[in-house]
């Protein structure tokens, strides 16, 4: 089907919530993917931080070809053997001793907050019910994790939300420590922060913030849902602070695609998860789980996360070296970088889909760059090069 009809029975058939530019995508290679009128765009985008491996990946092809072959679905009324071996593969490369599947970030969050209560109803502490998040934060938009995400746009319509949160200030701990206490469940954030900003978490903040929960008997959540995954050049985006978290929530590159979530715990959290206390249909199905396999031991590999330390940090540098005074500032880790102008970013990202480019914001003045992580220094010299043109022609 060719562009016009598809955007017009879209437009006339799927609830209005999206944004979307005209024109329909209908396939990819490597880093590249295509429109039904043959056009070529660079993907600095990958499905906001989720196609890891990029477009027609030999080996994502065969395992989900393989992983169709097998059974698609059996609820979680049963074993099967991927779901298995893919928990005991994520808690080899992590903090954790257990992991519960889910079909997305959202659920994962949504899920670690329950987990937080369950385990403060299990000891008795019947006022251990608040939750700290940040400024800045995004966790997801149903009603549990929008009351985490502190942004009046996506909360106002919305209310009343969760009660019990408070929100203190991103990388200030002073600001965390004030808020803290024995009626704290959890407090939830991001290492990285994307939808805010591209906003890393000082090694300090998050040595605070575990002391902190230690001493007055709250878990600590990380949000690696999208900092995640080898996003930042690490497995986990955590591990230059040497923090290790309570709980920990993933999803995005995870299926590199497909719809799969996971919240990661300790075993002193998981004991208090008894059967009929969460659950789900859909999640950690035995196709998800075998593609999901593939992708997360692609991933963990060293000379993987090697090229996005590489290629971030080549990003990074070829950013700065861009001319432009509409440019504030070149912030991220690996191939999870923002690029803070002093101006609405939205014209830039407009024409960027005609110079053949795929960018996405992070907030009103911050383009975001979280591509494939199979970006090689190759992919970054020519957006570069049309980067430094659209700049270059901007309104100031």
């Amino acid at each position: 089907m060719s562009t016009h009809p598809v955007i017009q029975l879209e437009n006339e058939h799927v609830v209005q919530s999206y944004k979307r530019p005209p024109f329909v995508l209908s396939h990819g290679q490597g880093m590249t993917v295509y429109d039904t009128d043959g056009n070529a765009y660079q993907d600095w985008v990958a499905g906001i931080a989720v196609n890891a491996l990029g477009y027609g990946d030999p080996g994502f092809v065969a395992a989900i070809q393989n992983a169709a072959t097998g059974l698609i679905h059996t609820s979680n009324l049963y074993y099967t053997a991927p779901q298995a071996e893919l928990a005991a593969l994520i808690c080899e490369k992590s903090f954790a001793d257990r992991v519960f599947f889910t079909n997305s970030g959202t659920e994962a969050v949504e899920g670690a907050l329950k987990f937080a209560r369950k385990v403060a109803y299990d000891n008795g502490d019947t006022e251990r019910k608040e939750i700290v998040c940040f400024t800045g934060a995004f966790h997801g938009r149903t009603l549990g994790s929008l009351s985490i995400t502190p942004k009046d746009k996506y909360q106002k319509p919305f209310h009343p939300l969760m009660p019990g949160v408070i929100v203190a200030e991103y990388n200030n701990l002073d600001s965390a420590r004030a808020v803290i206490s024995s009626k704290t469940a959890a407090v939830i954030l991001e290492p990285v922060q994307g939808e805010g900003g591209i906003n890393p978490a000082t090694p300090e903040f998050l040595q605070g913030l575990r002391e902190l929960t230690r001493q007055h008997g709250a878990l600590l959540i990380f949000d690696q849902i999208q900092c995640g995954m080898g996003r930042t050049g690490t497995l986990w985006s955590s591990e230059p602070s040497g923090v290790t978290p309570d709980i920990q929530t993933i999803a995005k590159a995870l299926g590199s695609g497909l719809p799969i979530g996971a919240i990661l715990t300790t075993n002193a959290v998981a004991d208090h998860i008894h059967p009929g206390d969460h659950g789900s249909t859909f999640a950690g199905n035995p196709f998800s789980t075998t593609v999901a396999k593939y992708v997360f031991t692609r991933i963990s590999e060293p000379a993987f996360l090697a090229n996005v330390r590489d290629t971030g940090a080549y990003l990074k540098e070829r950013l700065q070296e861009i001319n432009s005074p509409l440019i504030k500032e070149v912030r991220g880790r690996g191939l999870m970088v923002g690029l803070e102008l002093t101006t609405d970013v939205s014209p830039m990202i407009e024409a960027g889909y005609q110079n053949g480019l795929l960018m996405v914001n992070a907030g009103p003045n911050v383009i975001r760059f979280v591509p494939p992580l199979i970006a090689t220094k190759a992919d970054v010299d020519p957006l570069i090069d049309k980067l430094t043109g659209i700049l270059a022609g901007a309104k100031l």
